[in-house]
Order: structure tokens, then C-alpha cells, then sequence
């Protein structure tokens, strides 16, 4: 028993093979036993399988028993033969009455389990249009899937829905070793959070400070914004004056950016942010800045 946590090496599984010709019986299978590693127990499994076929095919008998990995010959060893329940000494529990599993009950168990976990990955995988690595991670666990699912349907932006929980969020959520039903940011609200940005009430940037007091205080977005006066500054004429202020205090820049140094530009568009408090539209300060240094 493990928790496979590979980050600390606590991985521990065991993998059963047996080879056939298509339409035979099963054959004879070896397990094999302690691989710590996926890696391995891929290797394991592949030479398990070719040497079974080699055994077979020269005219040998597959022994049932159970085998170790040697990764630094890369091969499988036979660790014991006892396989059997008689080797095992297993005898009858009379107190444990047999266990009848019916066709009407398995019908009732299946419609009991809801959306199983590879069904949903390949719906995330359809319907968000997300890569198998993305779709795999928000699927591990129920209550992310549906956190993601609530995100992206009140952000009505799924791209946007699934990098903030994929990266900000898990990160977050990591870093207080906590997860997501422990989580204080309700997902409406993140969701909340990308229409602010979407309908450029606030910036991309702004929009990382508000999630860290989001993640700190469970406030909605909105609350966050207005008691702070965060909202994004679109009026272009205000953005204008910003941006003569700005071009009228670094006249050699200036000059060099004229002069052919159009690198420059992104020291003018820091320089507009910092003097908006990071508020400024970052797509109209560009054109701005492009119209007053023309």
C-alpha cells in the first residue's frame, strides 16, 4: 500500500502479464511485484511480454510466479513460485455468507457513479477544447472538475477559465498546502474576475493583485476593485495627458526612440503604467504612445 506521491518517491504497484495468440485461452500469468516507478513498470511490462513470447515460442512452459525488476540489467527475476491459495494457506471464512451480485443490482451501482473520471476528461477535452494534460489535471479529483465547469461558465471565457485554475490557482493552493474545497475564492467569483478583465474593467495585471486578496479574503472581485479604485483607466484622454507627462520627462528617450531605437517603447509603456498606477489600458497607451512619438 502507497500513496503514490512521486514528487517523495512513495510509489509502489504491481503489474500482471500473461501473453496469448488472439483467441485462445489467457495464458499463464507472472506478476510482477514493488515497481517504484512508471517509468520502470513500463519496462517491466515490455520485457515481461517479450520474454514470455521467447519462452513460448522456443518450445517452453510460462511458470506462474512472481517476479522483481532489476533496473540495472533491465530484466525481471523470478523472486518466488508459491502462487497457488494452497501456497498461501487461504481457507473458507464460514461467518462471510456469498455474495450474490445481480444484473439489476449492477445496473443500480452503474447509474449510482455519475460521470466516471476518463469519460470526463475526453467531454473536457471536446467541449473546452483543452490538451490531454490540461484535461487530465482538472479531472483528478471531482470537485476540481466542477470548479473548473463553474469557472468557465460564469467567466463565459474557457481558455481564460482554464489558465487561472491551472496555473494561479493550483499554484496558490499548493503554496498553502491546501485544496480546492478548502479554497476561499468561490468559483462564480473567478469567474467574476475574468469578465472584469474581458470587458476591460481592469487590467491583466490588476487583475493578479485582486486575485491575491480574493485568495486571502474570499472577497468578491468587484468589492476588491472598488475599495481600491482599481478600475481601468479606457478614457483616451486621459491616457493621453499621462503619455504627454510622460514623453515631456524623458526628452533623450524620446529623441533615441525617433531617432530609430524603437525598442524604447516598452520603457515608455512602463513608464505610462507606473505613472497610472497600473491602471491605464495597456492596448490604447500603445497607440497612444505610437501617434506621440511619430
Amino acid at each position: 500500500v502507497c500513496d503514490g506521491n512521486m514528487e517523495e518517491g512513495n510509489l509502489r504497484c504491481d503489474a500482471n502479464v500473461s501473453v496469448r495468440h488472439p483467441g485462445e485461452p489467457f495464458g499463464t500469468r507472472t506478476e510482477l511485484k514493488n515497481i517504484n516507478s512508471a517509468r520502470f513498470l513500463q519496462k517491466a511490462i515490455d520485457y515481461e511480454i517479450a520474454r514470455q513470447i521467447t519462452v513460448l515460442e522456443t518450445g517452453g512452459q510460462i511458470t506462474q510466479e512472481t517476479r522483481l525488476w532489476n533496473e540495472k540489467e533491465n530484466k525481471t527475476v523470478t523472486m518466488r513460485s508459491k502462487e497457488d491459495a494452497h501456497d498461501y494457506r487461504y481457507f473458507p471464512e464460514p461467518d462471510l455468507p456469498p455474495l450474490e451480485v445481480t444484473d439489476e443490482w449492477i445496473a443500480v451501482l452503474k447509474a449510482s457513479l455519475g460521470e466516471l473520471p476518463e469519460t470526463r476528461r475526453q467531454r473536457f477535452m471536446r467541449e473546452y477544447e483543452l490538451n490531454a494534460d490540461e484535461s487530465f489535471t482538472l479531472t483528478q479529483e471531482p470537485a476540481l472538475a466542477d470548479y473548473f465547469e463553474t469557472v468557465a461558465r460564469e467567466s463565459e471565457n474557457q481558455r481564460a477559465a482554464a489558465n487561472w485554475v491551472l496555473s494561479d490557482l493550483l499554484r496558490e493552493l499548493k503554496n498553502a498546502d491546501a485544496d480546492i474545497e478548502a479554497c476561499k475564492i468561490k468559483a462564480a467569483d473567478l469567474g467574476a474576475l475574468i469578465r472584469l478583465i474581458d470587458d476591460q474593467t481592469i487590467s491583466g495585471k490588476i487583475a493578479k493583485e485582486v486575485f491575491a486578496e480574493m485568495f486571502a479574503s474570499g472577497k468578491a472581485p468587484a468589492v476588491i476593485v472598488k475599495e481600491k479604485g482599481l478600475v481601468q483607466i479606457t478614457d483616451t484622454s486621459a491616457i493621453e495627458k499621462v503619455v504627454e507627462a510622460v514623453i515631456a520627462a524623458n526628452p533623450k528617450e524620446a529623441e533615441s526612440f525617433r531617432a530609430g531605437k524603437v525598442q524604447l517603447m516598452g520603457f515608455f509603456v512602463g513608464q505610462v503604467m507606473k505613472a497610472s498606477g497600473g491602471k491605464a489600458n495597456p492596448q490604447a497607451v500603445n497607440e497612444i504612445l505610437k501617434t506621440k512619438l511619430s
